[in-house]
């Protein structure tokens, strides 16, 4: 079954409320550090099946051209959504995502150490605590 993408406004805002959002309208959306500076954007969310909880986001920052890119599996507790720059602001120092754990594959996710690595890195709790 072909998935259609919505192309009315009305279509458009029923995928979304005052506090909730539909997954697809997540990816594509812009990361920003705190000063304002567009990093990159989500490329996909990780949820965890039993809980429901978001557990990743995952990010592509940089690149040009779709060369030199490089991704990453940021914890969800370290975004949050500014309206004012209608994207996720990532509450992490530049060196910090720099330096934040390699690895966005099935082998990682099923890695509780890597994920804990990945949580420790970034100063949260882990969500399945």
């Amino acid at each position: 079954m072909t998935r259609t993408m919505p192309t009315d406004q009305q279509t458009l805002k029923e995928k979304e409320t005052f506090s909730l959002i539909a997954s697809d309208k997540v990816q594509g959306t812009n990361i920003y550090n705190t000063r304002g500076e567009d990093l990159g954007e989500v490329d996909e969310l990780m949820i965890d099946k039993l809980s429901g909880k978001v557990a990743y986001a995952v990010v592509t920052f940089g690149g040009f051209l779709g060369m030199g890119k490089e991704r990453r599996a940021l914890p969800w507790a370290v975004l949050s959504y500014d309206t004012g720059l209608d994207g996720y602001v990532v509450n992490a120092e530049d060196d910090v995502l720099r330096n934040a754990p390699p690895g966005v594959s099935e082998t990682e996710y099923r890695n509780r150490d890597w994920g804990a690595r990945v949580y420790d890195h970034f100063g949260v709790p882990p969500y399945w605590m």
